[in-house]
């Protein structure tokens, strides 16, 4: 698995867990793992502690494997408090292609792929009416209260 990792100060460590609990709470737990850095020369050689955030089957709102087509559609139409899941897909694969020559993720890519050929052919009218014809049995939360409330 490939990543990033920062380290926040000490004085903005509770500013920064507090922005991360309400962005990626909704779908996601909190988890502890250690991270090895590609470059040995930037630590003792001992893995770091990271938090981070991950969607486990156990979460509500975790829906499994989905159909990659009617996924990328679901993506393009989708938008969240920070801005559209597309670009954030698209930004996604180009931090994950930069990393290293082995941290590309073929399912991003795949995803990434579709919605860009979509995008070119269909506009986010027809996404919207031709996803709405789709019951997938999975219901939107707007806020942390909400989800709170759900479990």
């Amino acid at each position: 698995m490939w990543g990033a990792a920062y380290h926040i100060s000490s004085d903005k460590a509770a500013e920064v867990r507090d922005y991360l609990d309400i962005r990626e709470i909704n779908g996601y737990s909190i988890q502890y793992t250690p991270f090895h850095p590609a470059n040995p020369s930037l630590h003792t050689g001992k893995p770091i502690e990271c938090l981070v955030y991950i969607g486990l089957p156990e979460n509500p709102q975790f829906v499994g494997r989905q159909d990659a087509a009617q996924l990328a559609r679901h993506i393009l139409k989708s938008r969240g408090p920070s801005g559209e899941n597309k670009e954030y897909l698209y930004m996604l694969e180009q931090a994950l292609l930069e990393l290293s020559a082995e941290s590309a993720d073929e399912h991003i890519s795949d995803l990434a792929q579709r919605c860009r050929a979509l995008e070119a052919t269909t506009t986010n009218k027809e996404l919207l009416e031709n996803e709405a014809k789709v019951d997938h049995g999975v219901h939107r939360i707007r806020s942390t209260e909400e989800q709170e409330e759900v479990e």
